[in-house]
């Protein structure tokens, strides 16, 4: 019998760290379920993806492409991450339930992978999203929103609420090469990301981090989406008094988890950050620039200190919160502990699905 060939569509082959450790986490739990599996993974850079996860990869511009590639495999897997939201505008959902269409032109499965729903606001998306989903295709969603969303949308469809798959990665062994050589201790790792507001949320990051920075701890900023991240971080840089210093943005993905292992807390706005600190055991303090971030923190049982958007905390109120987080022994909650385990489960469920 010929292997199990599955194409991945994702926000893959862009260097964001957060889908790149989904992209990574997916295809271990797939290959620990069947390790004869065939993957073939949709790229914005191809050859990137090829290479770092040893797959097949294809041009995920390539309509012919992907058109031929899902004739012949049996079946998609969509996601993981936020890939069905409008924020970022209507492009974003027209281009992965067009890929879900075009699987379902041949007949084949779809199961969407842990994904994170929204928010999705306008008509053509909602429309989009529910035309998508309801037919040929099995749904699970990484918390508890997502699942309720799709359901106001009409989505009729069995809808399973599973973890992140990045909750699998093992982070015993891990080490960063970068941070052997700088020789830091007593660190406060910082994600940061831009985000459109009138807030002032960068000045007030930056006071807060000075206060830590001059009783002694290491501030070190970890870019976890390219450029994008690590120019905020230095604006971020420039507002403060005292140093710190910025990771380097293309190191692998296990050496990121690695300097955020290595810290005494995490202050993060991106939601893989708080993920990486979670699976590393380190406390972290969530700065929210979207739902997804409040869920995850609820999850985790640790403090939001507010939110980018928002004008109603000050950065003595992130001092506090932060201070708070360090006093406090960290101790997984029972549910991260479930989560861990059941995070495999998803490709167990993905592979029974397409493989009928």
């Amino acid at each position: 019998m010929s292997s199990l060939h599955v194409v991945i569509s994702g926000y893959f082959g862009f260097h964001n760290t957060g889908d790149e450790a989904i992209l990574l986490s997916m295809i271990k739990s797939l290959r620990r379920v069947d390790p004869d599996i065939r993957i073939t993974v949709l790229s914005n850079d191809p050859v990137h993806t090829s290479e770092t996860y040893e797959v097949e990869a294809a041009d995920r511009w390539n309509l012919k492409q992907i058109y031929l590639l899902l004739s012949q495999a049996d079946g998609l897997i969509s996601g993981g991450g936020s890939l069905l939201q409008d924020a970022t505008g209507i492009k974003s959902i027209i281009y992965y339930t067009g890929v879900i269409r075009i699987a379902r032109l041949w007949k084949k499965p779809v199961f969407v992978y842990a994904q994170g729903m929204g928010p999705i606001d306008s008509f053509l998306g909602k429309k989009l999203v529910k035309g998508a989903l309801n037919k040929g295709v099995q749904i699970t969603v990484r918390d508890e929103e997502s699942k309720e969303l799709l359901k106001k949308f009409g989505v009729r469809n069995p809808i399973e609420l599973v973890p992140d798959p990045v909750m699998t990665l093992e982070t015993n062994t891990l080490m960063s090469f970068w941070l052997e050589e700088k020789k830091l201790s007593n660190i406060i790792t910082v994600s940061v990301r831009d985000w459109p507001t009138t807030m002032n949320y960068k000045e007030k990051i930056a006071l807060a981090l000075d206060a830590f920075a001059e009783s002694g701890y290491d501030i070190v900023f970890v870019p976890m989406h390219g450029d994008h991240d690590e120019e905020t971080s230095y604006e971020i840089l420039e507002h403060m008094v005292e140093k710190a210093h910025i990771a380097p943005q293309y190191v692998p993905i296990e050496e990121k988890i690695a300097i955020i292992k290595k810290s005494e807390l995490l202050v993060g706005m991106r939601l893989h950050s708080l993920i990486f600190a979670t699976i590393g055991h380190v406390p972290f303090v969530a700065l929210s620039y979207d739902p997804k971030i409040d869920s995850f923190a609820r999850i985790c049982d640790q403090p939001v200190a507010g939110h980018v958007s928002d004008d109603d905390w000050t950065a003595q109120d992130l001092i506090d919160t932060m201070e708070r987080a360090l006093t406090q022994t960290y101790a997984p909650s029972e549910t991260m502990i479930r989560l861990q385990k059941e995070a495999d489960d998803t490709a167990a469920m993905a592979i029974n699905y397409l493989s009928r």
